[in-house]
């Protein structure tokens, strides 16, 4: 029987599904290694369990494979009916046994991988909405994807950190993060610099007259900057000095989601 494949020859798209089945697996394999008890421990995410983080993961990959059917058929299918219902389905997924956590996750991500091999070279670029109500081409699903099963590795708290990300996806996070803070307004008097490969990556409110300056090695400043840890970053300005001697002298990052 023929090997099946993508039906997309773009390099950069097979090279963007390369990462996220990286990432898939990345979580696969920090997830494999707890313990059934472990799943009850705490996550890296304030009032979630390792039990939360696999059921959000898992039902994510279910939410983007109805985003990759709806350019496949052009029948709209969002990837939830609301914010409350996606929340509804964490905190149930939560209370799985393991086994069924588990299934559900390797079962979604194997369901996603499908409906993206299968999608036709043109139906790519069909159009389709997030939850945020972004209209976004069936493309942008593949970094919904890429960046959730990365971050999420970490966040399982088993010993995954944001050096193990690979770069592209750190750059690209870290773009994404400064970007929503700058379309809110919410990067006023701060500049974010990560060291990058021998080269410095710079975002931020760079014409500020006294800026708050935070930086340090790229995983570090992601890590900071997307609200979980602020080890290995450094900070330097206002912001740093009402941050008051006694505590790390890093400003807390604006809010991202």
């Amino acid at each position: 029987m023929a090997a099946r494949h993508d039906q997309t020859t773009d390099p950069e798209l097979l090279q963007a599904l390369l990462q996220a089945r990286r990432g898939t697996a990345f979580f696969a394999r920090k997830l494999n290694e707890l313990s059934d008890a472990e799943l009850d421990g705490a996550s890296l995410l304030p009032g979630w369990s390792r039990r939360h983080v696999t059921a959000h993961v898992g039902y994510n990959a279910r939410a983007i494979a109805r985003l990759v059917e709806w350019a496949a058929t052009g029948v709209e299918t969002p990837m939830y009916a609301s914010t409350a219902v996606r929340d509804h389905e964490i905190d149930f997924g939560a209370t799985l046994s393991p086994i069924a956590l588990r299934s559900l996750f390797d079962h979604s991500a194997v369901h996603l991988n499908v409906e993206w091999r299968d999608l036709p070279e043109d139906a790519w670029h069909h159009k389709v909405r997030t939850i945020q109500g972004r209209e976004v081409p069936a493309t942008e699903t593949i970094w919904m994807r890429t960046r959730e099963v990365w971050m999420h590795a970490v966040d399982l708290d088993n010993g995954a950190t944001f050096a193990d990300i690979p770069v592209p996806v750190l750059q690209r996070l870290l773009r994404d993060i400064t970007g929503a803070w700058k379309a809110r307004g919410t990067d006023a008097g701060l500049v974010v610099k990560a060291a990058c490969q021998e080269q410095e990556l710079t975002f931020g409110d760079t014409a500020g007259a006294s800026p708050t300056v935070v930086s340090g090695p790229l995983p570090a400043v992601v890590a900071w900057a997307a609200g979980r840890r602020s080890a290995g970053v450094s900070a330097v300005g206002p912001a740093a000095e009402a941050a008051g001697a006694h505590q790390s002298r890093v400003p807390a990052a604006p809010p991202w989601i």
